[in-house]
């Protein structure tokens, strides 16, 4: 039996950053957002807090970001109270609005938002 696709949450994200080109790969059961090395965002549609769309930034930009985005918020997912990564909610009222400037931002190459991931370990051969 063929497994069903999952949809991507949030497709307008992925239409708006098209002229970037992005890259848009699975992890933890949600979808990360990359343009060229970096990653920008993740694409999160469960039933909990961090539901929506999370920024790739960090904590040192939280304040300005904030002046744009006020109910912008560290995610909870990783239990802390501050965490560079940084949700605007699904259920917010100005959800999508708030999401159309980010990926605005982005495309103007806002330094704010995006993080080079870390490389990953090389797996030892035995």
């Amino acid at each position: 039996m063929l497994k069903k696709k999952k949809n991507i949450p949030f497709e307008f994200v992925i239409e708006n950053l098209f002229s970037a080109n992005p890259m848009v790969k699975p992890m933890f059961g949600a979808y990360g957002v990359y343009i060229e090395n970096k990653i920008v965002l993740i694409l999160r549609d469960k039933d909990d807090d961090d539901s929506g769309v999370w920024l790739a930034t960090g904590v040192e930009h939280h304040d300005s970001l904030k002046k744009e985005f006020p109910k912008m918020r560290s995610i909870k997912i990783f239990e802390t109270n501050l965490s560079s990564w940084q949700v605007l909610h699904k259920d917010d009222d100005d959800f999508e609005t708030k999401v159309n400037l980010v990926c605005e931002l982005i495309l103007k190459g806002d330094t704010r938002i995006g993080r080079i991931p870390k490389p990953k370990k090389q797996k030892i051969k035995k």
